[in-house]
């Protein structure tokens, strides 16, 4: 991050954020999905056998290894080594590939390109269905001390996540210093129950060897394969651990999990596999049976209640996180992105995302009333989006990195060797529920590749017309038949080249303001721009100004107050009060003569009405803004 001297004693300050507190941050954010998985990964594993001593240990070998390997070895020690600026998920590593591997000769998607949004738009599948699985999981706990309150059992579900999504917009850093304490005590309960209960069974220890898992396999057949579809459950929360990594950090999240939270949970699954060696019969639900019933249970009920909503919270930011870079990416439009912390640039809130994902769960829940037929929904998009992110980091490594081909191609074989049986294991699942975050991340997909082929045309359309200033101000001048009196603005998004806008009204009307000034706001990787390196004002000639402002990530750009500020003090014509600011607004017509075809228009047309207006965004007020609209067959 780069400091301005300003603002030095703020550095400082962020330098100094302990790694205890944003380790604190993690526990709360970032491991409540995978943390939450002894609630039913287990159960939902053995679900149907006779519940033998070797299925057991062959299970919870599968269990052990998977989390050393996908969790550990792939995501914290290889994958998280490729971030973009401090970000993580999957778009970031599209972001620090090679520009010639994101879009070919003519400027379209890339086949890298579209596995990254394919991967991210299952991720928002998985997003919808997390928390609608684990909150649901958690209060059908009820029903193991209360039967009789099974029918309040989805009702108080939708409650829970309606507040839930209700407190996002406090931020995540507020979230986790919440949540932080309450998954603390989560892993240490977890972790203290299954220590008691493997004494149960010494034997389980010898789960630790992989020999079990083999064992496993070579006693089932092929049927055994299918073990591995609710097996997945316990690594799950791994590729939210890469999304949420701008949140926190690589470090804060690699000592929480190795010091603390992978620990407790194989001291939780072991103690479970040690109860059922001892009592095959608590099968039915052996995550709660490892406290007696009674006001333990409810005790425990209560506890991983508050966990499953911390569990949600992984997905939740790591879908925020995913949509700000894929704005940023030019795959989905201007959305309102609240940064809420600054001491990190990457924690933001998308108040768009937040109210999609929150109808989704809602809507999830009361279709499928139970965590055991949710079950048969979970798995296969986070499965699909691990895969995809293994092929995309060995592009990283061969392209970005300049690794060996040996040394990228044994870890690629290493990754796939777990998420390809995990994935097809996985597509079991699409007609018992599966197909519903497919179909949720198809919607994703269709959505960004219709917005990127539709921006990638417009951009096209306007390059082979625009120049650069000093080629275009003159045309532009000579055309006008008459120069108003007074100033107008045009805002300006390239630092090269006039805006669309203005080339578009001086043809049609051949008239112009006397002054006219270009306004391009620029994003800076500090949280507060220093004020005098805040704006600067250049003269075209021909009446028209140049100006830049330049904000932080934590600051609102108000657009009217900077320009105040340049007809001020650095000396650009115009009264403030009296501006027009001109506005352009592309309104696409569902034709046949464009490149795209009709219902591809009408979708680009549909996302591009609903995006933030940039009078909302740049605090202009309606009164002044002057919108020209520019019809478009794409």
């Amino acid at each position: 991050m780069v400091c301005v001297p300003i603002f030095s004693d703020y550095c400082r300050r962020v330098r100094r954020a302990s790694t205890a507190s944003l380790t604190l941050g993690a526990l709360g954010v970032v491991f409540g999905d995978i943390g939450t998985s002894p609630l039913y990964t287990l159960r939902e594993s053995l679900r149907g056998s006779l519940v033998s001593r070797e299925d057991v240990l062959g299970v919870l070998s599968l269990i052990f290894w998977s989390l050393t390997v996908v969790v550990t070895i792939k995501y914290l020690i290889f994958i998280m080594r490729a971030d973009n600026r401090g970000e993580g998920g999957i778009f970031a590593l599209l972001a620090i590939l090679p520009q010639r591997y994101r879009e070919n000769r003519a400027r379209r998607m890339s086949p890298i390109a579209f596995l990254v949004v394919v991967g991210a738009a299952l991720l928002y599948g998985d997003g919808a269905i997390t928390p609608a699985f684990s909150v649901l999981s958690a209060v059908e706990g009820v029903t193991v001390v209360a039967p009789h309150l099974a029918h309040l059992v989805v009702p108080i579900t939708c409650a829970i996540l309606i507040a839930l999504f209700l407190v996002q917009r406090r931020g995540t850093h507020v979230v986790g210093r919440v949540f932080g304490p309450v998954m603390i005590v989560w892993f240490g309960v977890i972790a203290v129950l299954g220590a008691m209960h493997i004494s149960d069974d010494l034997e389980v220890l010898t789960a630790l060897s992989p020999h079990h898992a083999v064992r496993f396999f070579a006693h089932h057949g092929p049927r055994s394969f299918f073990v591995l579809g609710p097996v997945v459950l316990c690594v799950t929360g791994g590729e939210a651990l890469y999304a949420d990594m701008g949140h926190f950090g690589a470090k804060p999240i690699r000592i929480a999990w190795l010091s603390y939270v992978m620990p407790a949970l194989v001291l939780c699954y072991f103690g479970q596999g040690a109860m059922l060696l001892k009592d095959p019969t608590r099968i039915g639900n052996p995550f709660f049976a490892l406290v007696p019933t009674g006001p333990l249970t409810w005790g425990l009920v209560a506890l991983s209640s508050l966990a499953t909503v911390i569990a949600s919270q992984a997905l939740i930011s790591g879908a925020f996180s995913l949509t700000r870079q894929a704005i940023q990416l030019g795959y989905l439009p201007r959305m309102t992105i609240r940064h809420t912390a600054a001491e990190m640039e990457r924690q933001v809130y998308v108040p768009q995302i937040n109210l999609l994902l929150a109808v989704a769960c809602v809507l999830l829940v009361t279709e499928f009333q139970a965590s055991e037929a949710l079950a048969g929904a979970y798995g296969i998009a986070v499965t699909g989006t691990m895969t995809l992110t293994s092929i995309v980091y060995y592009m990283v490594m061969r392209r970005s990195w300049n690794w060996p081909a040996t040394a990228a191609i044994a870890i690629l074989v290493l990754f796939l060797s777990f998420d390809i049986p995990f994935l097809l294991a996985n597509v079991a699942k699409i007609r018992h529920g599966g197909w519903v975050p497919l179909f949720i991340g198809l919607l994703f997909v269709a959505a960004m590749l219709i917005w990127s082929k539709g921006r990638a045309i417009i951009r096209d359309h306007y390059e082979a017309k625009l120049a650069s200033y000093d080629e275009v101000i003159p045309e532009l001048a000579d055309k006008c038949l008459a120069r108003v009196p007074g100033t107008a603005v045009f805002m300006a998004s390239s630092l090269r080249t006039v805006p669309p806008v203005l080339v578009h009204f001086v043809e049609r009307s051949q008239t112009l303001h006397e002054h006219v000034i270009l306004f391009t706001v620029q994003s800076e990787q500090v949280p507060i721009v220093d004020p005098e390196q805040r704006m600067t004002a250049r003269d075209l000639g021909h009446g028209f100004y140049r100006v830049v402002a330049r904000f932080g990530f934590m600051e609102q750009p108000n657009v009217p107050e900077m320009v105040a500020r340049a007809t001020q003090e650095l000396g650009v014509p115009g009264d403030p009060k009296e501006l027009t600011y001109f506005l352009g607004r592309e309104s696409v017509i569902a034709g046949e003569a464009g490149l795209m075809s009709s219902f591809p228009e009408r979708v680009y047309g549909l996302l591009s009405r609903n995006a933030v207006t940039a009078d909302q965004h740049f605090k202009i007020p309606s009164k002044n803004v002057v919108e020209i609209g520019v019809q478009l067959d794409l």
